[in-house]
């Protein structure tokens, strides 16, 4: 099992000290959250962007993701506006050596049906510079698509290697879906796991791992030796919630033992 964690836990923190994290606290990889908030998104120049690939390749540290918040299957987003936001994210995921971009469904204005049909459309267009550039296209489970049989429903008919998922294991607990189900629905399509801990379906406010609800040794299970886990704690929503920092080392134990 290889470990990352998302800097959505460490809002706006410089990438040499998110780099000096990750080498000390023993993660072998980090999912940048491609924003304008922080550091590293697609209105980066190049000279920063070869700066971002330096501090990383220095430490031995691996880009796993630029996570951007495209909306995939969203009934209101202009098409070519939406187009170039995917393309910007693809050439920022080559640029740094990225593995994967993270997206959203964002279909909930729209019937199910066609979030789907408009998801699966879109994700197949994206495959090509994808995969011309080595890349791929992960939608999260998440929103309108929270759960892996939702997300298959769109991955199905894409059917590019290019495209596939990210299973968010707290999205698929709180759509009331069982691991073993979320793993057989995204095992053709799966990148990598998110995982995270919350106390309750009420209160999501992220925990240490193994101090809440979430059942992480059962999807950790299912994996395959050689998967991606990341830590996505949510602090940039969630502002009074521990600093991660300091929970990372103990974090890393814990899924490991696991």
């Amino acid at each position: 099992m290889k470990l990352a964690f998302s800097t959505l836990g460490v809002p706006g923190l410089p990438i040499p000290e998110v780099v000096a994290l990750a080498s000390s606290t023993g993660y072998q990889g980090v999912e940048l959250r491609a924003h304008p908030e922080e550091p590293v998104h697609p209105g980066i120049g190049a000279r920063e962007r070869a700066a971002v690939v330096d501090e990383f390749k220095r430490a031995d540290i691996e880009i796993l993701t630029v996570a951007g918040y495209t909306q995939v299957a969203s009934a209101t987003a202009d098409e070519d506006r939406l187009r170039q936001e995917l393309d910007e994210l693809l050439w920022l995921a080559r640029d740094l050596g990225a593995s994967f971009i993270r997206v959203f469904p964002g279909g909930g204005d729209q019937d199910p049906a066609d979030a789907d049909a408009t998801a699966a459309r879109r994700l197949a267009t994206a495959a090509e510079l994808a995969a011309d550039f080595g890349v791929r296209i992960l939608m999260e489970t998440h929103d309108s698509h929270r759960t892996g049989a939702d997300a298959a429903r769109v991955l199905g008919p894409v059917g590019h290697p290019q495209v596939g998922a990210v299973w968010d294991v707290m999205h698929t607990w709180l759509g009331g879906e069982d691991p073993v189900t979320t793993h057989a629905a995204l095992g053709p399509y799966l990148g990598y796991v998110q995982v995270k801990d919350i106390a309750s379906a009420e209160d999501t406010t992220p925990l240490a791992l193994g101090a809440g609800v979430l059942p992480l040794g059962e999807c950790l299970a299912l994996l395959d030796d050689d998967c991606w886990v990341c830590w996505e704690y949510e602090k940039r929503w969630y502002p009074q919630a521990a600093e991660l920092p300091e929970l990372l080392a103990a974090g890393r134990r814990h899924l490991l033992a696991l």
